[in-house]
């Protein structure tokens, strides 16, 4: 992994928290609403489970993943 990946994988990640978030305060999702939030949420696991990239979060990021997941 090249270091100017790393910087644009946490960006990435991150457009995902938020769109959970933004989906998160709706009470009633609809089935691709479902779906969206599913493969974000599928997203930032497989990222978690990457050594290079937690190793480069910080302490806030981590756990603002971590709340979303």
């Amino acid at each position: 992994m090249r270091e100017i990946d790393i910087p644009q994988s946490i960006s990435a990640a991150f457009d995902s928290v938020n769109l959970i978030n933004e989906l998160n305060v709706i009470s009633e999702l609809t089935e691709k609403q479902i779906k969206i939030k599913s493969i974000n949420v599928s997203h930032l696991q497989l990222m978690m489970s990457k050594d290079w990239f937690v190793d480069a979060l910080t302490e806030e990021q981590t756990n603002k993943i971590n709340s979303v997941i």
